[in-house]
């Protein structure tokens, strides 16, 4: 989700929701072989365990704190290591939900299109920088690794639906299932679901469809324990807003000032531009197993909700406290600091205490709301108006912009102090002139530079210190002057603040964002085209009558087809990874969308430091003329590539002795009835020609990867999944299931302190 520092933040101001995994590691170089069977040793059991996939796929493809795997084979490895060390960890008894990334709503594509745009245009920097190195090197006589050739280096931009390297990721996972159910105690008693690429959807938001209609089931069981594991901020939003009792999400502890290998001579302690060519030493030492440099923490939401029961509570309101609505509303406000479907307000940032003050003018204007401001994803416009409008609204909203304005400006002020000094100083200097450069270095922020750096110092995580040196880059819209409002249309939309129906038009769309943001988390994709059609956010001073606005999405959209999306997102210089006709269209200088192409598109730094945190200024998809181009080159595709445009389904796991493994090989002979409803998942199965026969009739179950053996005896059966459908109308309910139990109180009265009461 698209809140800086929103993890780092939460788990400061609420640190006991943190609390690190348990796990058997290895001990003096040896692995220790575990025994999933046992108890867990975290003192908890988890039912069901979710992956969200991408989170694993992309560090395992293209690591930061070691070197790359040397190839594809070696990258479905280390994919496999993971999930064997968080399954380990976890421990599931009931359920594995592994979901990748499928074509995603138009809503996450700008977003999709941004990141691959500018991945291309780093790897493109990167490898002409170490070349650049490498001659420099070379003409010194220093002896370095074989230069890899071009069509090695790793295009990450192949972690997309619709590519070659998905559709075999896919594979994998498939024997992967297979390999560890046939001959892991710890998996023979699980059900597996594997959602792959083909089936549209981001990972997470497949997960959270999968327990929305779980919990839509009569049977379902409310205290069932779910954790979740992945790293990004939205994961915490979709975990509450499922009101389950029982919800904990895994993810990697965040270790900043890790040291980077190089990448030249994938050594340790020195950065490329640092590179002497050396040899790597022998240490004598075992090289560590994949994954355990790192730790592994739970984020427990039980606990996160208690903090939120103590801070968000409001006395003698003029209607019910609803603990389960307020914390509907606290995932909406923080909405407005970030997400990954609309661009950041100008005026909010949560490093300054934006969410707090947030909430405490939420906390202040309810009383005069009547109710709460959403229920069960839906927003009520005309309380969100009485919340931003007025004295109250308007000005601290404003506020905060001004105090993120302050904050920057006296940064800026001790910059320009420091500046004047060293200048003094090296006026007076007689030394030689040539250290002048590194002395401007040090004066010259880096984002100011014609080209930002991508990344923070090679030793930094995106998650570094808040409280960096480095200096503010130039601002030309700067908030904490008058005429601010003006400057910034002119800036980013090179129109006049005076221009008011532009602006109403810009602050409309965004709040039709906000309402489309709130409905995915609760209810689902409410249409699947829906985008927002700027680059930049109005400032929160513009939405006015807002509950006059009317909230009505297209119904019945379809996600795009892969190769539709990969055309949408991909930058020219990833072609090669779609077929040969579609990869012309982005390079033909006839092409009709030639266009949607850029070779090269400016960043805006929009006051932020690096690359990655700008605004990446790339002309929008014309969906329409994007798939009437498209079609003309859909008669070219090959039958894999055919199979790899298709919208899949779900495949469902389980081992002979598991209860359903004789009602599905039923389902199978009788190869009759495509549509049955399952009595142990409610969802609708359909019998699969591809994987049933595969899984039943083969004696063994042949490896996709170089090195690992063959399965014999299978005796794993699988099947299409769908979740079970319900109608446009109908609206699943956030709250708590009738039977569903708090966990014991983690929280004591000494454990939120005077800070963490004050919003």
């Amino acid at each position: 989700m698209g809140v800086p520092a929103f993890f780092r933040w939460l788990s400061k101001k609420y640190p006991s929701i943190v609390v690190h995994c348990v796990e058997e590691k290895v001990v003096d170089g040896v692995k220790v072989p575990v025994d999933m069977t046992k108890p867990n040793p975290n003192d908890v059991e988890f039912d069901n365990l979710y992956l969200d996939m991408n989170g694993i796929i992309h560090p395992c493809c293209h690591p930061e704190n070691k070197p790359a795997p040397k190839n594809e084979d070696e990258m479905m490895v280390d994919i496999f290591e993971y999930i064997d060390r968080i399954m380990s960890v976890v421990r599931p008894r009931r359920l594995l939900y592994m979901a990748i990334d499928g074509v995603a709503p138009r809503a996450k594509m700008n977003q999709q299109r941004s990141r691959r745009f500018r991945a291309s245009k780093e790897t493109a920097e990167k490898v002409e920088e170490m070349s650049r190195i490498r001659t420099e090197l070379r003409d010194k006589g220093i002896p370095l690794p074989p230069e890899k050739p071009k069509s090695e280096h790793f295009d990450s931009n192949c972690i997309t639906p619709g590519t070659p390297f998905m559709a075999r990721l896919a594979k994998c996972l498939h024997y992967y299932v297979h390999d560890r159910m046939n001959n892991d105690p710890g998996w023979k008693n699980i059900e597996v679901i594997l959602s792959d690429a083909n089936v549209p959807g981001e990972g997470e938001h497949k997960i959270m469809d999968f327990i929305r209609r779980q919990r839509a089931n009569p049977k379902h069981d409310p205290n069932t324990h779910h954790c979740l594991c992945g790293a990004d901020a939205d994961l915490i939003m979709l975990g509450l807003a499922t009101h389950e009792p029982n919800f904990t999400i895994i993810r990697e502890e965040f270790k900043p000032n890790q040291p980077r290998p190089c990448e030249l001579c994938g050594q340790l302690g020195h950065e490329m531009k640092d590179c002497q060519g050396l040899a790597k030493e022998k240490t004598g030492e075992l090289e560590k197993p994949i994954g355990c440099e790192t730790e592994f923490i739970f984020l427990r939401l039980n606990v996160l909700r208690e903090y939120l029961t103590r801070d968000l509570h409001m006395d003698n309101l003029p209607f019910t406290f609803n603990i389960e609505r307020a914390i509907d509303d606290w995932v909406f406000m923080c909405f407005f600091v970030g997400n990954d479907f609309l661009p950041h307000l100008p005026s909010l940032e949560i490093r300054e205490g934006a969410i707090d003050r947030l909430i405490t003018l939420y906390k202040k204007a309810v009383y005069k709301t009547g109710g709460y401001l959403t229920e069960n994803g839906f927003v009520a416009l005309e309380r969100v108006q009485l919340i931003m409008s007025g004295k109250c609204g308007f000005s601290l909203l404003l506020a905060v912009g001004q105090a993120v304005g302050a904050t920057q400006n006296a940064r800026r002020e001790a910059y320009d102090m420091r500046r004047e000094g060293m200048e003094h100083r090296r006026n007076l200097s007689t030394g030689n002139l040539a250290a002048n450069g590194p002395l401007e270095s040090m004066l010259r922020p880096v984002s100011v530079r014609s080209s930002a750096p991508s990344s923070p110092h090679p030793s930094l995580g995106h998650e570094g210190d808040d409280s960096s040196d480095e200096e503010e880059p130039h601002d030309e819209v700067r908030l904490w002057e008058d005429g601010w409002k003006e400057r910034y249309y002119v800036s980013k939309f090179d129109i006049n603040s005076d221009n008011v129906a532009f602006r109403h038009e810009v602050a409309t769309a965004y709040v039709e964002g906000l309402c489309w943001v709130l409905r995915y988390y609760y209810q689902g994709c409410a249409s699947w085209k829906w985008f927002f059609p700027y680059h930049y956010a109005p400032f929160a001073s513009d939405f006015i009558n807002v509950g006059d606005i009317k909230i009505n999405f297209e119904r019945d959209t379809q996600p795009f087809k892969p190769m539709e999306q990969l055309m949408s997102v991909f930058p020219a210089a990833s072609k090669q990874h779609l077929p040969p006709a579609f990869g012309d269209l982005m390079d033909d200088p006839d092409s009709p969308i030639i266009d949607f192409y850029p070779i090269d598109f400016k960043i805006d730094l929009n006051g932020k430091k690096y690359a990655w945190q700008g605004v990446a200024l790339l002309p929008f998809v014309d969906e329409r003329r994007l798939l009437e181009t498209v079609k003309t080159v859909y008669p070219t595709l090959t039958e894999d590539e055919v199979k790899r445009n298709i919208r899949g389904d779900d495949v469902f796991y389980v081992r002979k002795g598991h209860r359903g493994y004789s009602y599905l090989l039923g389902l199978y002979e009788a190869c009759k009835d495509f549509n049955r409803v399952s009595t142990l998942i409610p969802a609708h199965l359909r019998c699969s020609e591809e994987f049933l026969c595969f899984s039943i009739f083969s004696s063994d179950v042949h490896s996709v990867i170089r090195g690992l053996d063959n399965i014999p005896d299978n005796s794993v059966v699988c099947v299409r999944f769908r979740d079970p459908k319900y109608g446009n109308d109908y609206v699943f309910k956030a709250e708590r299931l009738p039977g569903a139990k708090d966990p014991d109180r983690v929280l004591k009265p000494g454990d939120l302190t005077p800070d963490q009461n004050r919003n």
